[in-house]
């Protein structure tokens, strides 16, 4: 089969080659691979990560058709529309036992510490393989395991509720669509932090530039601001969602995208009583829950979409400032 691969970290190291097909086991699924999100988490895989194994096929969100079940398969059949949860897990520690899988003692994120899924064909366990309905097409599948999810999982942890003003940072980007359009769902008033007045069809009541993002939050709120503030873009913005912070606030985090590193002012988070919350990633429960919230009513937009042999252009694009919604890799 054809893959995407690397012997050693850089963009320019990746190369599409011929390597052997993955093989199931009576627990496991073979997945022809139609379609993979393009991720900040990919390019970090490619280029910085310590990867296992060498050489490595990077790749995190997973879409594709169920080719083969092992013995002991009973979730899925063959022909099924599928995506993969991303993450490996033991089941047994204590992480685990309370359905946070994500955060597995003993496991890890699919294409750091195994192969991801660039690739023609990939194997993984059953209990790993969620089905996707008639209902969602291509490429909403390709953008729920990781874009979604993430979304889907922070949204739940910060407890929105239809009282609140949520502001959404990166509203345009992978995740930020899906934060935008599943606050909306909790019932949220939605200002979207973002260029691009697009995000408007996709659940913001307001869109504001980054540049009079404080002004114009103020105003909308008549000075009581923002209840929850979702940040997906990094250390870029982390002053600007403080200021645009709320009293007795929380500010919900993940991915690091323009940079991690950021200067806290303890007075003024507990002087505000505000609440950070980081999250990664999501739980097999909130997938199942998200691909059944999404089966009517959820849309991604998509930018480019480019071939295997594309990848290097697919990964650099990330950065391009003319883009404009999701990158894919179209596979077969």
């Amino acid at each position: 089969m054809k893959a995407l691969l690397f012997e050693k970290n850089g963009i320019e190291n990746l190369k599409v080659s011929d390597i052997q097909e993955p093989t199931v086991d009576e627990h496991s699924v073979k997945i022809k691979v139609k379609m993979a999100g393009v991720n900040p988490i990919d390019y970090f895989v490619v280029n910085y990560l310590q990867v296992n194994p060498i050489p490595h096929i990077p790749g995190a969100e997973i879409y594709g058709e169920v080719e083969k079940v092992g013995s002991h398969v009973k979730d899925v059949k063959e022909g099924d529309r599928v995506v993969v949860f991303n993450r490996v897990f033991d089941g047994s520690c204590d992480m685990c036992l309370s359905s946070k899988e994500m955060l597995c003692r003993n496991g890890g994120i699919m294409s750091v510490i195994t192969n991801g899924g660039y690739s023609e064909y990939f194997v993984v366990p059953s209990k790993n393989a969620f089905k996707i309905p008639d209902e969602i097409g291509d490429e909403l599948a390709t953008s729920l395991p990781v874009a979604g999810l993430t979304a889907y999982h922070a949204i739940k942890e910060s407890g929105i509720s239809a009282t609140d003003v949520v502001t959404v940072f990166g509203a345009s980007g992978n995740t930020g669509q899906f934060a935008t359009q599943l606050a909306k769902k909790m019932g949220a008033t939605v200002i979207a932090v973002s260029n691009k007045q697009w995000v408007k069809e996709y659940g913001a009541d307001y869109v504001v530039p980054y540049d009079k993002a404080k002004e114009e939050i103020e105003r909308i709120t008549n000075g009581k601001k923002s209840d929850v503030v979702i940040n997906s873009v990094g250390s870029s913005v982390w002053d600007l969602s403080l200021q645009t912070l709320g009293m007795d606030g929380k500010i919900v985090f993940f991915g690091g995208i323009t940079g991690s590193d950021v200067k806290l002012n303890l007075g003024q988070i507990y002087g505000m009583h505000a609440k950070l919350i980081g999250t990664t990633g999501g739980s097999r429960k909130d997938l199942i829950e998200l691909i059944d919230l999404c089966k009517n009513n959820c849309k991604v937009k998509i930018w480019k979409t480019f071939s295997l042999e594309e990848g290097q252009k697919a990964l650099n694009s990330l950065f391009d400032k003319e883009r404009d919604g999701r990158i894919l890799l179209k596979i077969s």
